[in-house]
């Protein structure tokens, strides 16, 4: 009788460990901290030097060639600035030799990109993968060889944001083929005003592990980053939320160097999802050197 009437007490102790544990277990994720993760724009400017040289400086952990910008009526452009493309394959092979992951932007400030039905997204999921990524089918031509890129970025700044969704979508079903590896990886660099229409329906997919806000030309979000900071990282929160710098003084949400530690990071990196820095742009940077100061808090 004396061992029965210690049961329910045993059980309520049980129970209170049970609920105690769980009150700790509820509250919200702990914070990311550093990453180191420093992604770059590649491709704006001529002058910014190859994508090999901006690969060796040892800043950058993602770069990301930018832009096709002709897309959705059976016509292709890459514009990556007059860089010579028969040189960026090579390239591509060296950066990825060294760990850093080789994406491509689809879209930028062009009003020559649109996906009017969704067939068209199909189409172009199939050109993407077979003239960037690990896709061999004959007859299309492949601007950087045998080199193949890591993923596609999302940079839709114009047009009607119709089937970019069904595009991610297409563009994941060829990971099906593949166990060992994620051939198509995705991302998305949209304005930081939240949301941003342009890319709202393909992000609420879920298919996007990236996502590099643009955190300048905007003087709403320059005035009040770390409200449009909070909806982006709650909204999204099993993608890496970058925060994206521009490098150059003169844009609107330029953040001086001394203030990056306690004025911006001290911030962002509170979120469980906070994913590292972006920067806009390589030839920027290159003249300012503006990421070996993030990358020392990134």
């Amino acid at each position: 009788m004396a061992l029965a009437s210690r049961k329910p007490a045993s059980v309520l102790l049980l129970l209170g460990a049970l609920l105690f544990a769980a009150t700790f277990l509820a509250v919200p994720a702990a914070a990311t901290g550093k990453t180191g993760q420093v992604a770059v724009f590649w491709g704006r400017n001529k002058d910014e030097g190859s994508l090999r040289e901006a690969c060796d400086t040892g800043t950058y952990t993602i770069a990301v060639i930018s832009f096709l910008d002709v897309f959705g009526h059976g016509n292709y452009h890459l514009d990556l600035s007059g860089h010579d493309v028969s040189a960026v394959g090579a390239n591509i092979k060296h950066c990825q030799s060294k760990g850093i992951l080789v994406f491509l932007s689809i879209g930028g400030f062009g009003n020559q990109y649109s996906l009017p039905s969704p067939q068209s997204a199909a189409d172009f999921a199939n050109y993407l993968w077979n003239a960037y990524m690990l896709g061999t089918a004959k007859g299309v031509h492949r601007p950087f060889g045998d080199a193949f890129v890591d993923g596609i970025d999302f940079f839709i700044q114009n047009g009607a944001p119709d089937n970019y969704d069904e595009l991610a979508r297409r563009l994941i079903e060829f990971n099906k083929a593949y166990r060992a590896r994620t051939p198509v990886q995705l991302t998305a660099t949209p304005r930081c005003g939240f949301p941003d229409s342009n890319v709202e329906r393909a992000l609420a997919t879920g298919l996007f592990t990236r996502i590099f806000v643009r955190f300048y030309d905007d003087a709403h979000c320059a005035a009040y980053w770390q409200q449009e900071w909070n909806k982006w990282t709650a909204a999204y929160p099993s993608a890496q939320i970058f925060v994206g710098l521009p490098a150059a003084e003169k844009k609107v949400g330029y953040v001086h160097p001394k203030n990056l530690q306690g004025g911006l990071f001290s911030v962002v990196q509170n979120a469980a999802n906070y994913g590292g820095v972006m920067i806009w742009e390589r030839y920027d940077d290159k003249r300012t050197g503006y990421s070996s100061f993030a990358i020392k808090w990134a």
